[in-house]
């Protein structure tokens, strides 16, 4: 099912071809006519040349007046344009889809070890935050033992020292908050971008054997005569659906790589064995917070951030990351087709 969403042709690759080629034609012409402006009132001048001035004059009105003549030569000119853009670069659809195919592929292998190396990071702070509690109940043992024996300065020193990691772990507390956020987006970009993945290459293998015999059966002509005839194009809806599929792949694809990007200089803000952390790293975590809902993501968004601020709900850092399995699951792309 296609929507209003779909790129135009001057968008496209080819719809840049043909803006070069109709600017370079309007120079040319209006260079010929200046040149031979002469030449051009003398013709006009015969009886011959102004019959076939008024006759080319009339089909010109004719064909932008009449809609199906309008449909013809615009088809024919994409058509021209797309096979010359196809010579220099790849617009075909499937082989489009491919590409993407081969990126997220990669992608996910990424972001894979994103999320290992952010576990291992996650269990290390949980141990200093750990570690920090034991400090302040064994420094405020202390204190308190140094107020029974009336020790003013052991009091002093073991009360300000338990303070002071009450405020580290405060700090600590919520940059693990912060990473956990991070690490339930990841891993849920993943399963969705595995199961983007599948969807792709199932409907690529799909539609390539369906393109291949409908290109069979397909010509110029016959693409024309429907045009002619005022019915649709079976194989230009079916590119269209394609590229359709395309324009949502290649967004979600930029969103992918754009939050493993800032996740990796998240994680590049953060130096755990010295205790420090840039503040610009959280703030960019909280700003994506923010921002509007992910297009891989969807209404999750909003349930993974509550859940990771939530105390009851336990993030178990030893489970594996989710591969979603294949059966008894609908393609997202299907309805495209529609």
């Amino acid at each position: 099912m296609l929507d209003n969403r779909r790129k135009s042709f001057w968008r496209k690759p080819e719809g840049i071809t043909g803006l070069i080629f109709l600017i370079g034609a309007l120079l040319l012409g209006g260079a010929l006519i200046s040149s031979g402006i002469g030449a051009i009132m003398t013709f006009i001048g015969t009886t011959g040349g102004l019959i076939t001035t008024l006759a080319s004059l009339g089909l010109i009105i004719y064909m932008a007046l009449d809609g199906k003549a309008r449909n013809l030569v615009s088809y024919l000119y994409k058509s021209t344009m797309r096979w010359i853009t196809g010579l220099f670069v790849t617009i075909d659809p499937i082989g489009i889809l491919k590409n993407y195919v081969d990126d997220l592929k990669k992608n996910l292998k990424k972001m894979r070890m994103q999320i290992g190396k952010l576990r291992g990071q996650m269990h290390i702070l949980k141990e200093m935050i750990i570690n920090n509690q034991k400090q302040i109940k064994t420094n405020l043992d202390l204190a308190a033992a140094a107020r029974d024996n009336q020790q003013q300065a052991v009091l002093i020193l073991k009360s300000r020292k338990a303070g002071r990691l009450k405020e580290s772990n405060m700090k600590l507390d919520d940059l693990y908050k912060r990473m956990e956020v991070l690490y339930r987006v990841l891993s849920k970009m993943y399963e969705n971008s595995y199961i983007l993945s599948e969807d792709i290459e199932d409907q690529v293998n799909l539609k390539a054997q369906e393109r291949k015999a409908m290109l069979a059966g397909h010509s110029a002509m016959k693409s024309a005569m429907s045009i002619i005839k005022g019915d649709a194009d079976k194989r230009l809806m079916f590119d269209q659906a394609l590229e359709h599929i395309a324009d949502d792949v290649s967004n979600k694809v930029g969103e992918m790589e754009q939050f493993m990007e800032m996740s990796e200089d998240f994680m590049n803000s953060i130096d755990l064995q010295n205790g420090i952390f840039e503040e610009k790293g959280m703030q960019m975590l909280d700003e994506w917070e923010k921002k509007s809902t992910s297009l891989l993501l969807g209404t999750e968004k909003e349930d993974l951030i509550t859940s990771a601020n939530n105390d009851s709900d336990v993030l178990d850092l030893n489970a594996p990351v989710r591969e979603p399995e294949k059966l008894g699951r609908s393609n997202q792309y299907d309805t495209f087709f529609e």
